[in-house]
């Protein structure tokens, strides 16, 4: 396929392209024209804002913008760029070490191009570095890594989504599944990686697991369906054979996956804090303990991990969850 033929099916990269095009315009325009230099340096940086809001995956575009920045010799809005990279890369503690007591002005766009460099946005990139050496060893490193980052920001689930597609192309299924779920821990309503690995555990014979993960996508996305056609097809395979009829895995085998996905949320969680009594002056129907803890997580900003601990709540048949269940997926 052309260049111009793959820029055609995918649009938003396209306008993407021609945001940071009117950008390096306007750039030029300031360098010609100085007495209107303020002027064209802001409309340039409104383009490549606009640019990256299309396109965040094409490196062209955080550099046009790192550039701009510099022109206009704004050290803390160059700082934020580069904080925001390392947002889509996963919020690495190493990355944002860097950032610490360095001269943004004068090393700033230094520090991107080594970013890039050593963790290109860009799939094919990236999984070209990983496979080039030893890309088993690679890939565990990589793997490791995923595990103690943040992907939270739904661009760094994005790219790092695309990356798992790589590793399942590959043949690392196993890690796919493995990582998929630190994904999904993080930002639980990417609905088409539940999907991916729903469709896998099918695949696997692994009944309970897929009904778990088409479960979610339904719940995602109540018109999808994914669970009913599961399940008619599952019954589909059955019929002719002396096999007990499967209609959905036990109560316990669902509470059991949510609390295990509850659980890969811990690590980005906040600590919780000390619960503060305040007096009471007339008696109160008693609450369910998990109620709390429901409030306590959303106060604190763990979307996360409130929505698997209603989930989970929802599954036990805590029919007053239910409610709880709606406000969190309202927080998304």
């Amino acid at each position: 396929m052309t260049d111009s033929q793959d820029l055609l099916q995918h649009p938003r990269r396209n306008l993407g392209n021609r945001y940071r095009s009117t950008a390096l315009k306007f750039a030029k325009l300031a360098k010609d024209d100085p007495a209107r230099e303020t002027e064209n340096l802001a409309w340039a940086e409104q383009n490549a804002r606009q640019a990256l809001l299309h396109d965040f995956t094409d490196e062209r575009n955080w550099r046009c913008l790192a550039e701009l920045k510099v022109l206009n010799g704004d050290a803390e809005g160059l700082h934020t760029v580069l904080e925001d990279v390392f947002s889509v890369l996963g919020r690495d503690p190493e990355h944002v070490d860097q950032l610490k007591g360095i001269d943004f002005l004068a090393h700033g766009r230094t520090l991107l191009e080594a970013t890039f460099a050593n963790d290109s946005l860009d799939p094919e990139v990236w999984w070209k570095q990983v496979s080039e050496d030893k890309p088993r060893s690679s890939v565990e490193q990589f793997a490791e890594r995923c595990r103690r980052l943040d992907f939270r920001d739904q661009r760094a689930n994005i790219v790092y989504g695309r990356r798992l597609e790589r590793l399942r192309s590959a043949g690392f299924v196993e890690m796919f599944m493995d990582l998929a779920r630190h994904l999904l821990a993080h930002r639980p309503m990417n609905h088409e990686l539940w999907l991916e690995l729903g469709r896998l555990h099918e695949r696997r014979g692994e009944a309970d697991d897929a009904w778990s993960c088409y479960d979610q996508v339904q719940q995602l996305r109540p018109h999808s369906e994914e669970r009913t056609r599961f399940l008619e097809r599952l019954k589909g395979n059955m019929d002719g054979l002396e096999k007990q009829a499967w209609s959905g895995p036990s109560i316990e085998h669902r509470e059991a996956f949510l609390k295990g996905m509850q659980t890969l949320t811990e690590r980005i969680s906040s600590p919780e804090a000390p619960p503060v009594e305040q007096p009471s002056t007339a008696p109160e129907a008693k609450a369910h303990p998990d109620e709390g803890k429901l409030a306590t997580l959303l106060e604190q900003g763990d979307v996360q991990a409130a929505f698997f601990l209603a989930r989970r709540l929802v599954a036990g048949g805590e029919e007053w969850a239910e409610a709880w269940l709606e406000r969190v997926q309202s927080e998304w």
